[in-house]
């Protein structure tokens, strides 16, 4: 279903990482049958988080996606 480089949306938060539902990451590798390696980096290029999530945890991108940038800081807003 997915593939590696593939930019994907996360389907919920991980606050523990400072994700949020629809930050976007690459998948990096696959692992069998329904695991997948993301990173999520920031806009300056340091990996933000490098999880290994569920096919579930992720979406591909469509159409009907906007992408927008927001702040990693605590007090953002």
């Amino acid at each position: 279903m997915f593939k590696v480089l593939e930019t994907v949306a996360l389907t919920h938060d991980i606050p523990e990482s400072g994700l949020r539902r629809g930050d976007l990451g690459a998948i990096v590798e696959l692992h069998a049958p329904d695991a997948v390696e993301v990173e999520f980096v920031a806009a300056s290029g340091r990996t933000q988080a490098l999880l290994t999530l569920r096919t579930n945890d992720i979406r591909a991108l469509g159409d009907q996606d906007l992408i927008a940038v927001r702040s990693l800081s605590v007090t953002d807003g």
